[in-house]
């Protein structure tokens, strides 16, 4: 399966080392394909450098470190009904997700949990677990 990580997950993996999300990112990039998409990558920078200064050349090295598939997401996305989500930032994410056909979105942002979607499938990583 194509399984997108949320920034928020991503931070998570990164900062909070925990066994259950270092099995997450584990499963996710030995058994599945893990894609992220250029506005995630960008986000997880600009929040790495503002919340946890000096630590983005070891992003740079964990980055390096896993596989995984680089979307595009467009600068401007134009008006759709493909869902209807709270907040714009997140509405970058589902849509990049969408247009990268992945699987499973995996995140811990609960403006996700209330859309109304059929693909993407949208996981927090403790559902992804239990279920893959």
């Amino acid at each position: 399966m194509r399984i997108m990580l949320d920034t928020n997950v991503l931070i998570s993996v990164f900062i909070f080392k925990s066994k259950n999300l270092e099995q997450l990112l584990s499963t996710v990039c030995l058994r599945h394909t893990l894609v992220l998409s250029s506005y995630i990558i960008g986000e997880l920078y600009e929040v790495i450098e503002r919340k946890f200064p000096g630590k983005t050349e070891l992003l740079d090295v964990f980055l390096s470190r896993i596989p995984y598939e680089l979307e595009h997401t467009p600068q401007n996305i134009t008006d759709h009904n493909l869902f209807a989500i709270r907040d714009n930032q997140d509405e970058k994410v589902l849509y990049s997700a969408i247009t990268a056909d992945v699987d499973i979105l995996i995140t811990g942002d609960k403006d996700f949990m209330d859309v109304v979607i059929e693909k993407p499938e949208i996981l927090t990583p403790a559902q992804f677990l239990g279920k893959y």
